[in-house]
């Protein structure tokens, strides 16, 4: 057996060390490629993370058009109604109601302070803001005529829905009268928002303490807010039992996921002759995944380009390797001869050069985790972004370590069929 199967640490060291600057400049290339890509990476998985969130509602079988009156005397509340029976009329259409412009994910927010009881609101009141009082939060309120719980897809796991009765009639709205703390009528919550304001305890019965209170008599499986907050309480919302006052007026249908885009076409038809000249603008007619879309754009957009920039520094890094790799191969043709013709294998030679290669790696690796923990620091304290895991440590080293032997191999190959009769050459 020969004594070059196993590479020797001792002259591979002895080899980098003649070559300090060369072998610490791949080093450093290789610990900025780790520190950046492992960031990169995390930031990716966050934004992705961000573009998965469920919202809570079926969004594959929400379409949603709007109508925008030309007339200011329009009777909004009469032609809503001639409004969605000519929706319900449409083929395919299951659901139809009027709704406020504010939903899930739709980028603005109806957010109103509420308390848990009366003395929260007090304090709240008397220091003009309700942040860090214990026992209130801003929740966001979605509105809509009758039947728009279930046409929104909101599960209720427990009590009720409105009744015909408690939304008000005609364009009467439920803040005309009374002052604070009138009572406001009736209310349906989301999960989060009962176990935030009434941790432990049933929430069904309970009262909502704002400028009007409220009465809770249903809650529902969470649904995603409309503008995705950095504090994590995405969730908190409040189902409305008024229906959208004003000449524009934004209608949700609920119908097949196949039949979303005809749907939308009729629906514009429809409205088109149900009543007095209106303008039904095209970026008015969309599905809720369109929504979603427009609303995620600048998080794809980041993700695109991390990926893009990542990728460069990763094929930079790897031509920085198989380049170095090569010259060396180049350098020592007749050194490789020299050390075939007094027995080493191929595989010796092979596993010598990936061996020096994985050395130098190595060290840029070390250096590239402790530049990757700095950035991370560096960002949280900028950019309130999360800690890095530790796992992405070891896997941002296998990564390199495996795009480092890749890159090598091949001048590495090189270098084993190298044979021992050039060593007899120029001598």
């Amino acid at each position: 057996m020969s004594v070059f199967r196993m590479p020797a640490i001792r002259p591979i060291l002895s080899s980098l060390r003649h070559h300090q600057l060369t072998a610490g400049l791949l080093a450093l290339q290789v610990a900025l490629t780790c520190a950046i890509v492992a960031n990169a990476t995390f930031m990716i998985a966050g934004r992705v993370d961000r573009m998965l969130t469920p919202t809570g509602i079926p969004e594959d079988e929400i379409s949603l058009v709007s109508a925008e009156g030309l007339q200011a005397d329009t009777n909004t509340s009469p032609q809503q109604q001639t409004d969605l029976a000519a929706l319900r009329a449409i083929p395919g259409v299951t659901a139809a109601v009027a709704v406020g412009w504010t939903l899930p994910l739709s980028g603005g927010a109806e957010d109103s302070g509420v308390c848990a009881d009366q003395a929260s609101l007090d304090q709240a009141i008397a220091l003009r803001s309700i942040d860090n009082i214990a026992g209130c939060v801003q929740a966001t309120n979605y509105r809509g005529s009758p039947g728009f719980v279930q046409a929104l897809g909101a599960h209720l796991i427990g009590g009720r829905d409105f009744t015909a009765d408690e939304y008000p009639s005609g364009d009467e709205a439920p803040d005309d009268d009374g002052g604070k703390g009138s009572d406001g009528g009736p209310v349906i919550i989301s999960r989060s928002l009962a176990q935030r304001l009434w941790p432990g305890q049933q929430a069904l019965g309970k009262t909502l303490f704002a400028w009007h209170n409220q009465r809770v008599v249903g809650v529902v499986e969470d649904i995603l807010r409309p503008k995705l907050r950095s504090d994590g309480v995405d969730r908190l919302v409040m189902l409305v039992p008024l229906a959208p006052q004003g000449n524009s007026v934004r209608y949700l249908l609920r119908s097949a996921p196949d039949q979303r885009g005809r749907i939308l076409r009729d629906a514009a038809d429809a409205l088109a002759t149900s009543g007095p000249p209106r303008l039904i603008p095209p970026e008015g007619m969309r599905t809720f995944a369109e929504m979603r879309h427009k609303y995620f754009q600048r998080d794809a957009t980041m993700v695109g380009l991390l990926l893009a920039a990542m990728g460069g520094l990763l094929f930079v890094t790897a031509l920085g390797i198989g380049g170095l790799a090569n010259f060396w191969v180049q350098q020592r043709t007749r050194q490789i001869g020299i050390r075939r013709a007094i027995g080493a294998t191929r595989g010796d030679i092979l596993r010598h050069f990936l061996l020096e290669n994985f050395l130098i790696v190595t060290a840029g690796v070390a250096l590239g985790m402790l530049l990757a923990y700095a950035l991370n620091r560096w960002l949280m304290d900028r950019y309130e972004l999360a800690r890095l895991p530790l796992y992405y440590f070891p896997a941002g080293a296998l990564l390199l370590w495996s795009i480092g032997q890749l890159a090598a191999f091949w001048p590495a190959r090189r270098a084993a069929a190298v044979p021992p009769a050039i060593a007899t050459r120029n001598a």
